[in-house]
């Protein structure tokens, strides 16, 4: 039997990965929400002096990577892998970033749970010792993702207020075997679940079943409830999403109470411009990265259960009446 397997899906990390070095690159939107403070950089406008913006979101990665290296004492060089994930169409910007990164590469799609699999899938290969140091990373835009999945903005189709916003921001990771900083203990790999929905108006409702599976799963195969945490934080499920998934967690017997947010519903506040709130794989990584990593690197959290949450359609599945499958990841991260 394999032995760092508990239960059904949760891994325990026998030599757990450091988070050594982190960068947050936002939007201006974002950087003008409740915490624009907690972020690294924030760009000027949606074209950061490019002519599209899918070059934007391109720049944005590059950045919150660039950044990241600077914050850590390594070499491009000594980077053993690189994994990232985005929204765009056969992940164009992870893989045109690879180019300049110059080193392994991993490309993955989870939609908005990509930043929570990335660091999965990283902490895995180095507890196994098949890497030292891995760079995660992850990007969305909110221009890009409406044009691919939605409207061109130009067009000014009005929405309804279960919809999300897509998130301008990239979060990149450095995972390493040693060093200082919080540590990824277990990974728990959610299942794919589908309920049927078919409003991408609504993908928090499409996504929060998937959130509670593996939530509960968590908990099954831990023996643990919500008490052993500080903090649980999902994405990005958004105030539709959210609370849907309390009420499904509620319902096996779990109340989440005040030890639950979610980056959807964080990043914007309660401003209603952005309807029922964020989403986007930049989301819940500028969120964890530059929010929740400082008050762990503080000692304000000891404990925290990190949890992104995808919504797996496409344009076409969408077009041709397909439901909307959801998938949720979840990492235990500890301060040291």
């Amino acid at each position: 039997m394999a032995d760092k397997l508990l239960g059904k899906q949760t891994m325990r990390l026998k030599s757990p990965p450091v988070i050594t070095a982190r960068a947050t690159v936002v939007g201006h939107r974002e950087g003008e929400g409740p915490l624009g403070e907690y972020f690294d950089h924030i760009i000027p406008d949606d074209l950061w002096g490019e002519d599209t913006c899918e070059k934007a979101e391109r720049k944005m990665m590059e950045e919150a990577i660039t950044r990241t290296m600077e914050a850590s004492d390594l070499t491009p060089e000594q980077i053993d892998l690189f994994i990232a994930g985005d929204l765009l169409n056969q992940i164009v910007t992870s893989s045109f970033v690879a180019r300049q990164v110059g080193q392994a590469f991993l490309g993955i799609y989870g939609a908005c749970s990509s930043m929570t699999e990335g660091m999965a899938l990283g902490s895995m290969l180095i507890d196994g010792d098949y890497a030292d140091h891995v760079l995660v990373a992850t990007s969305s835009h909110y221009q890009t993702a409406e044009r691919q999945f939605r409207f061109p903005v130009e067009l000014n189709i009005q929405r309804s207020g279960r919809a999300q916003f897509t998130v301008t921001g990239s979060g990149a990771a450095i995972l390493s075997k040693q060093g200082k900083g919080p540590r990824i203990t277990e990974v728990t790999l959610g299942k794919v679940i589908d309920l049927g929905l078919r409003n991408p108006e609504d993908l928090g409702s499409a996504m929060a079943p998937a959130a509670a599976d593996t939530l509960l799963q968590h908990f099954n195969d831990t023996g643990r409830n919500v008490g052993y945490y500080d903090l649980i934080i999902t994405g990005d499920l958004a105030a539709v999403g959210a609370t849907m998934f309390a009420d499904l967690v509620k319902e096996a017997g779990h109340t989440l109470g005040n030890k639950h947010i979610d980056a959807g519903t964080m990043i914007y506040g309660a401003n209603p411009r952005f309807k029922a709130g964020g989403s986007g794989c930049g989301c819940s990584a500028v969120v964890f990265l530059g929010y929740i990593m400082k008050l762990l690197e503080q000692g304000r959290y000891r404990r925290v259960l990190f949890m992104a949450t995808g919504a797996l359609f496409s344009p076409l599945s969408y077009q041709q009446g397909e439901s909307i499958p959801g998938v949720a990841h979840a990492v235990v991260v500890e301060a040291q």
